[in-house]
């Protein structure tokens, strides 16, 4: 990941996600979770204080190591135990069908294989699992994209591959996945380009 993928940016993300206006959508997206939680771009660990009660613990897959260490305040004093056993969400060191259920949150965007992180997501899935997830990405209104499409190749280089244009509700269910709930919306008070997310959930057809 380079030096500014590795250090500088994971402390960027950490300010970027840790807006105290973005806890109701954690708390909505991790809503359900229960079980054994297998959680895709863990970060800095934004979401541990809005793990459910019913969640017995959580496998986090974060590359950077410096993420990981600014979630050491968070890990230490969450309720659930999470251990970190993996670094790409396209290779998930679990065996088949060991999930409950599966979190992601402002993730998908910068996934590179995206299809292959959904596919490892649907191994690891028991039966009837879900996947709960909120993520920014391509707008309902064209204009917006179109802004979107143009800012896109500056959020990709500043943000660590950061995509704008991504579907996210469709390449979900392009991946083998319906769509249990889901809605699209603009985060209040951001600037639409960068702020279109689709939260819901999803489970293996």
């Amino acid at each position: 990941m380079g030096i500014y993928g590795q250090r500088m940016l994971p402390r960027i993300v950490d300010i970027a996600c840790g807006s105290a206006s973005l806890e109701p959508l954690r708390r909505r997206a991790c809503a359900g979770l229960h079980g054994h939680v297998v959680e895709i771009g863990f970060g800095s660990g934004h979401n541990v204080g809005c793990y459910p009660p019913a969640v017995c613990e959580v496998t986090a897959i974060e590359p950077a190591d410096r993420a990981w260490q600014l979630a050491g305040d968070r890990l230490a004093n969450s309720a659930v135990p999470v251990h970190r056993a993996g670094l790409d969400g396209a290779r998930l060191p679990l065996p088949d069908r060991s999930c409950d259920t599966a979190l992601s949150t402002w993730t998908m965007c910068m996934i590179p294989d995206l299809t292959g992180a959904l596919a490892e997501i649907r191994r690891v899935l028991r039966p009837g699992g879900t996947l709960h997830f909120v993520e920014h990405g391509l707008a309902p209104d064209v204009e917006v994209q179109r802004w979107q499409r143009r800012l896109e190749p500056l959020q990709r280089r500043v943000f660590g591959g950061c995509r704008l244009t991504r579907c996210i509700g469709d390449l979900i269910v392009e991946a083998g996945f319906e769509l249990v709930e889901s809605e699209t919306f603009y985060e209040p008070g951001a600037p639409k380009s960068f702020s279109a997310l689709t939260l819901g959930i999803a489970r293996p057809t």
